[in-house]
């Protein structure tokens, strides 16, 4: 990234602001940013299709993280979270519908499960996601969460060549099994792909990665979002020590 980049990201991310959701106006306007990137961009099929917002039973027991724009006051960013205790009420963590996560009740210290991530078009960047982050770097440091897991999605529309290529290079590096094993629930249809074929690795996954995040199995089918979700956890202790200190030091 060039200088001149760089000193942009600066100044929008002084514009920008997290903020935990706290009324039920900003999580209508979160839930309506998750439909506007999750149905109208990229056609996933919502039963709350109808009222124009991304809804579901899970937004009742999660908590919403969100950037706003402090400029005109939109809000352009989104994620949710889910910890242990608020899981036990919700009946389950979200990714144990798509996964049978084997080890789950084994996992020594409390966990944050992250999900329904996703940034406004025009505000798609390192600040704003750096911005994100840094809420969630404050949550898990004032909390003292050992685990961060969740979904990160690969798109489908080419039928899973990407996703498959992207797996063929994951498996290599980031595949660990040793705390949970991520049993997809609806595996991937089987694809013969030739193995030079290469793949962009989706930038939240990417991120995930650099964290120190493993990928504890094969991904599962998502077919009302299109998309193949890649189970990945990441424990606190093994966060990697150039993105740790970065990822600490933006919630100071």
């Amino acid at each position: 990234m060039t200088e001149a980049a760089l000193l942009s990201e600066e100044i929008t991310a002084r514009h920008l602001a997290v903020e935990l959701v706290s009324n039920p106006t900003a999580l209508c306007e979160a839930q309506a940013l998750r439909f506007l990137v999750f149905s109208e961009e990229c056609g996933a099929v919502l039963p709350s299709a109808e009222t124009g917002l991304d809804q579901d039973s899970f937004d009742l027991y999660c908590e919403h993280l969100a950037v706003r724009d402090l400029n005109t006051g939109r809000l352009v960013a989104t994620t949710r979270v889910l910890d242990s205790q608020r899981a036990l009420l919700a009946g389950s963590f979200y990714s144990e519908g798509e996964f049978q996560l084997v080890g789950l009740p084994q996992l020594r210290g409390e966990i944050l499960e992250i999900g329904r991530t996703c940034v406004h078009p025009d505000y798609r960047n390192g600040a704003t996601i750096s911005v994100l982050w840094s809420g969630l770097a404050q949550i898990m440091n004032e909390r003292a969460y050992a685990y961060l897991m969740g979904c990160a999605s690969i798109p489908m529309g080419d039928g899973g060549v990407q996703a498959q290529a992207i797996m063929q290079r994951l498996r290599e590096r980031y595949l660990c099994r040793e705390w949970l094993n991520a049993i997809p629930r609806r595996p991937l249809p089987e694809l013969d792909i030739p193995p030079n074929v290469t793949a962009q690795v989706p930038p939240l996954l990417k991120a995930y990665m650099r964290l120190g995040a493993k990928i504890c199995g094969e991904p599962c089918w998502d077919a009302d979002f299109n998309v193949a979700d890649v189970f990945i956890l990441l424990r606190r202790e093994q966060l990697c020590p150039r993105y740790a200190r970065h990822f600490k030091a933006r919630a100071s």
